[in-house]
């Protein structure tokens, strides 16, 4: 297989899908006070390997937008990876509630990127990416993240927390 195959670019989206819908389980977990472990190790294992293959699935001719958000996404995973071997106790468990949120959030920063370049209906409104359209449904996105992260904060106690 070359560089930009299908099957690889195939298996890159898969990770990525992979790595949200763990997302989005994760979160339930922060705002119901669960840790289930499983799931924020699949989270992170998915995402990470989400930022890594899109450095080497694909042919490198330049920095993109996708390399920036990418190297970005690293650092708050690293922090979280180190916060979870810490048992999320005390501190780090905050910690890794607002780096695993980060993550996640760009991680759906890019899926709406993707969304507005692939989906005919999303590209005609935004054919750019910096009309309108695509602004408030990024900020929009921003918002819910921000205010999701804010009560999973609140929510994720350690004397709360139910192992599931």
């Amino acid at each position: 297989m070359h560089l930009g195959s299908p099957t690889l670019t195939f298996l890159h989206v898969l990770i990525s899908v992979i790595g949200l819908i763990s997302g989005v389980v994760i979160l339930y977990g922060f705002l119901a006070a669960k840790r289930l472990d499983g799931w924020n190790s699949t989270f992170l294992w998915s995402t990470i390997l989400t930022s890594v293959t899109g450095f080497i699935f694909f042919p490198f001719h330049k920095i993109t937008p996708g390399h920036i958000v990418g190297t970005i996404s690293l650092v708050p995973l690293a922090i979280a990876v180190f916060a979870r071997s810490r048992q999320m106790a005390g501190i780090w468990r905050a910690v890794y509630v607002v780096t695993a949120m980060m993550a996640f959030y760009l991680n759906t920063f890019v899926l709406v990127v993707q969304l507005f370049e692939k989906v005919p209906a999303l590209h005609a409104l935004a054919p750019t990416g910096t009309e309108q359209p695509f602004k408030i449904a990024q900020l929009c996105v921003l918002v819910i993240f921000f205010i999701a992260t804010i009560a999973a904060t609140f929510k994720f106690h350690p004397e709360r927390v139910r192992p599931a």
